[in-house]
């Protein structure tokens, strides 16, 4: 069995995907929150790059998929935070 460099990456993002979601399964990390968010994408990325070396189309959708919406999240994430942010100095500044 060849299991070239790809594959420990692709693997390494299969095992931050599952961790991750143990991770809030036992109620360790928060699905809403960046850390959850955060490693689902960097998870899609690392098995986006396993598929650069041996394509699966069905894997490489849905990876696209689970990115887009991890960088939606976090795109949410960081405008709520500027939000806050932004409300917390104007209520300080009055």
């Amino acid at each position: 069995m060849d299991y070239a460099f790809h594959n420990v990456v692709g693997n390494l993002g299969v095992l931050l995907i599952v961790g991750s979601y143990f991770l809030v399964q036992i109620q360790k990390m928060s699905a809403i929150q960046l850390p959850y968010i955060t490693l689902n994408g960097l998870g899609a990325v690392l098995i986006l790059y396993s598929l650069w070396f041996d394509f699966n189309l069905s894997a490489f959708l849905i990876e696209v998929i689970w990115l887009l919406i991890s960088l939606m999240g976090i795109g949410r994430v960081l405008l709520q935070r500027r939000r806050e942010s932004d409300s917390e100095s104007g209520s300080a500044a009055t």
